[in-house]
């Protein structure tokens, strides 16, 4: 199976179009290079996270930016990241995460991978891969996140700043589009100090016009996503493998909305697939209904599936509470604009394009798309079942802006750094010997 066709992901944004983004980012801005893979100091990426007015953040060095157990934060607004511009093998941030705490920002072709770092169990050690915190219009586009300690890929902030509802969705975040992003292997019985927290997304109380749109979620025990109280979700042509014991579910706890009154939460979802594997629950439904509060729900062509092949349950609940799945004739955000597929016709087309820099993939990467199209892999405890953080060898090359189209921060010559034909496959040395052509 070809994961990645140079032709198709030349064709992907016009393939796959959707509406206006919510920003263009720190389009027009200076262009800030990021020069070493050091996690801070003069020429890092924090530091040009850091840097004030709009920007374009462009890397001419590749390799792995090592964290040490620290979350990253994104404070300043107005940036377009573009790991695209990375020479090959990428930007991979290991041991920590992003935290989007700014407005206007879009985050491309970066891999993430949070891991547990040899931390003990239920020690506290609790990062995200990547989360929005009380953030509005961003964009996070064909990134890849593994290993997280909570979630691999969230929308949150607070839940009630402010005295009313519109406040209260003005304050937390808003306006966020995560679109071809992997969120994949988030950790089960690791350091989070809850205990097994295996997570793919949470999408948290009164966050608003939160869109999945082409995303991955895979071997994650719970949410993907899960959406909290009040929230307004448009799911579109998403993925969703080897969930554990729940998919896509809502909750409006009442131990959290003590004193308030409830807000009914929105999912308007169309043209998705769960398939189930190795650690789904037998009978798992697609969504799920637990809580208090009460869900609008739209749904159009989602199909749910066994290990098999099978017809899966498409509604389920959990907890015996007095929350309503109330279903709608039509959808509560806008599908205009959006190349929609079947969801039969998904699978294929997302694993060639999803994730990180899919024309010059990464190990991992290439393992978990395998994995979803053999039917393999399972939820983890610990990255190094897996392998481990990668330790590749920093690489340099400059940017140059001539090169670039700057509005679509695309490669005029139509060619990615790094760029590979054909199938990308991760063989040992004696698969590529077996497949090498025969001496004449």
């Amino acid at each position: 199976m070809a994961l990645f066709a140079g032709a198709f992901f030349a064709c992907a944004a016009t393939a796959f179009a959707a509406p206006a983004d919510p920003t263009h980012g720190g389009e027009g801005g200076r262009i800030v290079r990021v020069t070493t893979l050091a996690k801070d100091g003069p020429g890092s990426l924090a530091a040009a996270l850091a840097t004030k007015g709009k920007r374009v953040i462009v890397f001419e060095v590749g390799g792995v930016i090592d964290l040490g157990r620290s979350t990253l934060e994104i404070t300043e607004p107005f940036a377009t990241i573009a790991g695209q511009t990375a020479p090959s093998p990428g930007i991979t941030i290991i041991r920590g995460g992003i935290d989007l705490k700014s407005h206007d920002i879009v985050l491309s072709h970066l891999r993430i991978m949070t891991g547990v770092d040899g931390q003990p169990k239920l020690s506290g050690w609790e990062a995200d891969a990547f989360s929005t915190v009380a953030a509005y219009n961003v964009v996070v586009e064909h990134c890849s996140f593994f290993w997280a300690i909570d979630e691999n890929m969230s929308a949150s902030g607070p839940r009630f700043a402010g005295e009313t509802v519109a406040d209260w969705r003005r304050n937390t975040s808003h306006d966020i589009l995560f679109r071809e992003n992997i969120a994949a292997e988030g950790l089960a019985d690791a350091s989070h100090p809850k205990g097994e927290h295996s997570k793919g997304s949470l999408v948290h109380d009164n966050t608003t016009h939160i869109t999945f749109y082409r995303n991955l979620w895979a071997h994650n025990m719970e949410r993907s996503p899960l959406v909290k109280g009040g929230a307004q979700v448009l799911m579109i042509n998403n993925m969703i493998y080897d969930p554990g014991h729940r998919a896509v579910h809502y909750n409006l706890m009442n131990l959290e909305w003590a004193g308030h009154d409830y807000v009914t939460g929105e999912i308007t979802a169309v043209g998705n697939l769960m398939r189930a594997g190795n650690a789904t629950a037998p009978g798992l439904p697609f969504l799920m209904l637990g809580g208090d509060g009460d869900l609008a729900y739209y749904g159009k062509d989602n199909k749910s599936v066994d290990r098999w092949g099978n017809p899966a349950p498409m509604f389920g609940r959990y907890g015996v509470t007095k929350a309503r799945l109330i279903e709608k004739d039509s959808p509560m955000a806008s599908l205009d604009g959006y190349a929609i597929l079947p969801a039969d016709q998904l699978e294929t087309s997302l694993l060639a394009s999803v994730g990180a820099r899919p024309w010059d993939r990464a190990p991992d990467d290439i393992r978990m798309l395998f994995f979803v199209a053999e039917g393999r892999g399972e939820i983890l405890d610990d990255e190094k079942v897996v392998g481990g953080y990668p330790h590749s060898a920093p690489t340099r090359a400059p940017f140059v802006e001539k090169d670039w189209n700057m509005a679509t921060m695309t490669p005029r010559s139509g060619v990615y750094p790094g760029q590979k034909t054909g199938a990308q496959e991760k063989l040992s040395a004696r698969d590529a010997a077996m497949r090498a052509a025969p001496r004449p």
